[in-house]
């Protein structure tokens, strides 16, 4: 082989080897499948290829977990809709605590009909008690998550926090005695401590403003009814299965079951601040309230999780370096998330399991679909 062949072969293989990794020098990115391509519809709101690829790169890159669903809305239209294999648009999706924010549009239903009142003394009826210090703790306090009360979320061993002894062991029969049987750890308002007991006392208040009866059935009909006639029935949620415990109280911090594209309904709603075809379903007012931040967490409404930036060294729920800080989110264990922009025109529904590792990743892969939509 002359010095001349061998040259021609080096430039060959040089050529080829820049061909597979682009102009930039990086490795081509594979093909889309088909798959991908027609989960985008024919009104996306952004270029079909690169959402194409930014949700397709949701379901198969490594370290994010398992994406089940993964649904986007602009502007009130399906702009994409996926499944993994096993799933599709029947199947019913777990809340956990996605719940918290279906229970605070609960809570405001019942303030708008003058059943409730936001800054009054929690109604419960045991720290009605002449000194005790709970009677402080207003719904405010509660839907804010700065009650106050020794509600642990993620306790160490895990069976010792106050959630998994409510879920499952000596508090599950009854989860609202088990909740608020708890003594105060600080001053009503002073702190915030996110927590799924303090919703399901919300969930128990609810029960008590709708039914005087203590009877389980009754109770379960109570609210049962009033969410299918005031939010679900009407919004066309017709999926949402929500569970009660034994003593027939809403386990509203973790436990309401539905598709994708009603949990897509869900934030729609919230994105058009209560509206559904021309209906206001949900006061205008109390949606907005939701999304003020608490005085003691930017980054918390009323039992729903804000977009805003937190103090260096805070680690976020949400991403807001990525996205506009009048951003909003349902958000649930292991991955599960309703992220609602409305200076976007969206509604993002990502369903799934993914640890707390691999949440970090697949939360920067979202907002990789998130900022294919400019602000409007």
């Amino acid at each position: 082989m002359t010095p001349r062949t061998t040259s021609l072969i080096a430039l060959a293989l040089a050529t080829s080897s820049l061909a597979a990794c682009g102009s930039s020098g990086a490795p081509a990115e594979p093909p889309l499948s088909e798959e991908a391509l027609a989960a985008v519809t024919a009104h996306p709101g952004a270029p079909t290829r690169p959402l194409a690829r930014a949700a397709d790169d949701l379901f198969t890159l490594d370290g994010l977990g398992e994406t089940r669903a993964l649904i986007v809305y602009h502007g009130g239209r399906l702009a994409l809709e996926r499944y993994a294999p096993g799933y599709d648009r029947s199947t019913r999706f777990v809340s956990w605590s996605m719940a918290k924010t279906v229970t605070a549009v609960l809570i405001g239903m019942l303030v708008a009909d003058g059943q409730l009142r936001l800054d009054a003394p929690a109604p419960v009826p045991r720290w009605q008690r002449t000194g005790d210090p709970r009677a402080e703790i207003t719904l405010r306090h509660l839907l804010q998550m700065r009650s106050g009360l020794d509600h642990t979320e993620a306790g160490d061993p895990a069976w010792e926090s106050s959630e998994v002894r409510m879920l499952f062991l000596d508090g599950r029969d009854d989860m609202a005695d088990f909740a608020t049987a708890q003594p105060l750890e600080a001053e009503p308002g002073a702190k915030f401590e996110y927590s799924s007991s303090t919703t399901v006392i919300l969930a128990d208040i609810a029960a008590r403003a709708l039914t005087d009866s203590k009877d389980p059935d009754m109770r379960r009909k109570a609210v049962a009814d009033y969410l299918e006639a005031r939010l679900f029935g009407p919004l066309g949620m017709t999926s949402a299965v929500p569970e009660f415990d034994r003593a027939g109280t809403l386990i509203g911090g973790s436990l309401i079951h539905a598709t994708a594209r009603d949990w897509a309904r869900f934030g729609e709603l919230l994105r058009n601040k209560g509206s559904y075809r021309g209906e206001q379903l949900v006061p205008r007012a109390w949606v907005e309230e939701m999304v003020e931040p608490s005085p003691k967490s930017p980054q918390y409404g009323l039992q729903t999780w804000l977009n805003r930036p937190l103090p260096e060294g805070e680690e976020h729920p949400l991403f807001p370096d990525r996205a506009p800080h009048s951003a909003f989110s349902l958000i649930g264990h292991m991955g599960q998330y309703v992220f609602v922009s409305p200076s976007q025109k969206l509604t993002v529904v990502r369903l799934g399991h993914s640890d707390a590792e691999e949440r970090k990743a697949m939360l920067q892969q979202l907002a990789d679909v998130i900022e294919l939509y400019p602000e409007t």
